[in-house]
């Protein structure tokens, strides 16, 4: 039911069907499908997929991480909303910058935990320890220990780790 279209009708309503006629199809459509995602209810969200953008529902039922969208099939995380991140923690994934999020910056950061690699506290760059001391020297010019990723100072440095 809409209200009657007679401002001066305060009463009046008219069923939305009956309007059919005179409203554009594609706004009707709009108003049928949020009328549908409203009773739905639950935990809605979309497809991280830009090409696809479904409609999903996440019931609740059971926690869930890796899943497919129904209808573009790709992999997808339901817990972060975004692509599959394959092989790395939801809480790993959250704390990575948005510019380290892509499928080879993954594919990197997994390489680097095999082979135990350490980002350097300042330019973020991944330095690997082949032997000797813990003391390293980026090329940005940092110190800091391999083991920590503390800043090593003039006044020595005491391994958290």
């Amino acid at each position: 039911m809409i209200g009657c279209p007679d401002p001066e009708c305060k009463k009046g309503s008219v069923e939305i069907d009956l309007c059919r006629g005179i409203i554009p199809s594609e706004l009707f459509d709009r108003r049928n499908i949020a009328l549908c995602e409203d009773i739905v209810g639950g935990d809605k969200f979309y497809c991280p997929f830009k090409d696809c953008s479904a409609l999903l529902i996440n019931d609740g039922a059971v926690e869930i991480n890796e899943t497919e969208c129904p209808h573009c099939h790709r992999l997808f995380c339901a817990s972060c909303r975004v692509p599959w991140h394959h092989g790395i923690k939801c809480k790993e994934f959250k704390k990575l910058g948005d510019d380290e999020k892509g499928q080879d910056d993954l594919a990197l950061k997994k390489l680097a935990d095999k082979k135990k690699w350490q980002r350097c506290p300042k330019c973020k760059m991944y330095v690997e320890r082949i032997d000797g001391c813990e003391y390293m020297f980026c090329r940005c010019r940092h110190t800091f220990c391999y083991l920590c990723a503390s800043p090593i100072t003039s006044g020595g440095h005491q391994c958290r780790k």
